[in-house]
C-alpha cells in the first residue's frame, strides 16, 4: 500500500512570499500608471524632507564661515530647470514656507525661493542654459547670491521704524550678508549634484514612461 505524497503541497508553500513581493521585481514599465505616479510623488516629497532635515546638519566639508549649503534652494533649482516658470515659483513658495516654519516667518523665505524658482524657469524657457553639472552648479551659485540679496533687502526694510530711523546700521546688515551670500553660493554650488543628479535621472525616467 502506497502512502500519499505530500511533496506537491510542500513545494507550493514557499511560493507565497514570492507572490507578495512580485510587483517589486517588475520593471517600472509594467507597473500601473497610478502606482508609478504615487511612487513618483513619494520620492519627490521624500527628497524635499531630506533637504529640510539637512538644513541644520553640519558634516565635514559642509560649513564655511558658519554657513552651510542651502539645500532647499538646490532642490528648487533642480525642480525648476525643466519645468515652467509658474511651477518653479509655486515650488519655491511652498519650500520657502517650510523653511519659515523651521526658522522664522519674518523675513520670509517664500519670497526668496519663489523668485529663485521663477527666475530658473525663465532661464530654461529662454534656452540660456544647458542641463549639465557645470551649468547647474553655476545656476545654483548665482541663485544663492540672488536669494541672500533679497533676504538682505527684506531685513533692511524691516530695520526701519515708522519715523524712518534704522534700528540697526544698514552697512552692518550688508557687510554680514555679503559674507553669507558668498559662503552659501560656494557651498550650495559644490553640493548641488548630490540633489540634482539622482532627481534628474528619476524625473527623466518618469517622463519617458508617461510619454510611452
Amino acid at each position: 500500500m502506497k502512502m500519499p505524497s505530500f511533496r506537491g503541497s510542500r513545494q507550493t508553500k514557499p511560493r507565497a512570499p514570492r507572490r507578495k513581493f512580485k510587483m517589486l521585481h517588475k520593471p517600472l514599465e509594467r507597473w500601473h500608471p497610478g502606482t508609478r505616479k504615487l511612487l513618483d510623488w513619494a520620492i519627490t516629497v521624500g527628497s524635499v524632507l531630506f533637504c529640510v532635515l539637512m538644513l541644520p546638519t553640519r558634516f565635514l566639508g559642509m560649513e564655511l564661515l558658519g554657513i552651510g549649503p542651502n539645500w532647499l534652494l538646490i532642490w528648487v533649482v533642480a525642480w525648476s530647470v525643466k519645468r515652467s516658470v509658474w511651477e518653479g515659483m509655486l515650488a519655491g513658495i511652498v519650500l520657502g514656507l517650510l523653511q519659515d516654519a523651521m526658522t522664522s516667518p519674518s523675513p520670509t523665505h517664500a519670497i526668496t525661493l519663489g523668485f529663485v524658482g521663477f527666475l530658473t524657469g525663465l532661464l530654461q524657457k529662454q534656452r540660456f542654459i544647458e542641463e549639465d553639472f557645470i551649468s547647474i552648479a553655476l545656476i545654483v551659485f548665482v541663485m544663492a547670491i540672488v536669494a541672500e540679496t533679497i533676504f538682505g533687502l527684506q531685513l533692511t526694510v524691516m530695520s526701519y521704524t515708522g519715523s524712518g530711523q534704522s534700528l540697526r546700521p544698514v552697512e552692518s546688515i550688508w557687510a554680514y550678508y555679503q559674507r553669507v551670500a558668498l559662503a552659501s553660493a560656494i557651498l550650495s554650488s559644490l553640493w548641488a549634484p548630490v540633489v540634482y543628479y539622482p532627481l534628474n535621472i528619476w524625473w527623466q525616467k518618469m517622463k519617458l514612461l508617461e510619454q510611452s
